[in-house]
């Protein structure tokens, strides 16, 4: 339903907490993301404060964030707290230890049952020394998973995952993989129209889901600097469901069909047609994943002639049948 011009935006307060030595794209990407979801919709506002110790932080890069704002006593309700990573870790930085010990005490005082908890990268291992994943499923950079393991063994963590999702705990691989995690929920929150628009403008070629492993399907063949050859992938993911004939992507990347087929496999390590089934089964687990349609609307929407071709590619591409994804989001 549209908003009125007269209703006024849910607002949702988010809390970006600045640990010493932040790594800025973790506060960066999923930052933008957010600006976006507020400029490309009206009936949710995602209202920011970024907060610290102290007013002034430092970041991995050398350049200084100012003007920060104090930890607050008491958070609205409902708020979100977006953790980000750093690299204050080392037992020879007795300052910024005691900065983070601050902020996990701080967490531990404040969060309370309503209160959404986001973690980029490290960023986990802090909200971990408070407890916030205890009993929770959760992950961190690939590199943070023993650190995490041994701060928080009442955690459930997970390896290989770009991002999880459990409750109001929600936790990513770090680096890039934060702007997947940010668009997730504002495909949740909002609606998967805003965030695939979203994912758009800032050049992400899909989102990415809580049960992808930390390489994704959506990215595989993209490992090359062919434009012609992207542009007919920019072309397949952007519409996996679309009859796409050799003719047709061979007019988008401006080729022969013979050439472009030549390329396609030589630059991606894919042919066209497998490149294609890739796209629609990684784009019909994450239907399946989200929704409750049944294997034909699934089928349709992925771009299979029926539920039965579905069956067939997806038994190439996955292990286990399309109920056991069903039943992850369940």
């Amino acid at each position: 339903m549209s908003q009125g011009p007269g209703d006024t935006p849910h607002v949702i307060p988010v809390f970006v907490l600045l640990p010493p030595q932040t790594l800025l794209l973790d506060v960066a990407g999923p930052l933008e993301v957010l600006r976006y979801a507020n400029e490309q919709q009206k009936k949710m506002r995602f209202v920011c404060h970024y907060i610290a110790v102290q007013p002034n932080q430092t970041t991995t890069i050398g350049l200084g964030l100012c003007g920060l704002e104090p930890l607050p006593d008491v958070l609205p309700a409902h708020a979100m707290i977006l953790i980000s990573g750093s690299s204050s870790m080392a037992p020879q930085q007795p300052e910024a230890s005691k900065e983070r010990r601050a902020l996990s005490g701080w967490l531990r005082r404040t969060v309370s049952p309503d209160t959404t908890i986001v973690s980029i990268c490290s960023g986990a291992l802090i909200a971990a020394e408070a407890g916030l994943f205890d009993g929770h499923s959760c992950t961190t950079h690939a590199h943070c998973i023993a650190d995490l393991k041994r701060i928080a063994p009442l955690a459930l963590v997970q390896e290989n995952r770009l991002f999880v999702e459990d409750g109001k705990r929600f936790s990513s691989a770090g680096i890039s993989t934060g702007i997947d995690l940010i668009l997730h929920l504002v495909s949740t929150l909002v609606s998967p129209e805003v965030a695939a628009r979203i994912a758009q403008i800032m050049v992400v070629y899909l989102r990415r889901t809580t049960h992808d492993p930390q390489i994704s399907p959506w990215l595989s063949g993209r490992n090359h600097i062919h434009p012609s050859i992207h542009r007919a992938q920019d072309a397949i993911v952007a519409n996996p469901a679309e009859d796409w004939t050799l003719a047709h992507l061979a007019d988008i990347a401006n080729l022969s069909q013979r050439h472009l087929s030549r390329l396609f496999r030589e630059q991606t390590g894919l042919s066209v047609v497998d490149y294609v089934n890739l796209i629609r089964v990684t784009l019909a687990r994450d239907i399946i994943s989200q929704s409750r349609l049944d294997m034909e609307a699934v089928a349709e929407r992925s771009g299979f002639a029926s539920a039965r071709h579905l069956r067939r590619i997806w038994q190439q591409h996955h292990e286990k049948p399309p109920t056991a994804f069903r039943n992850l989001s369940s």
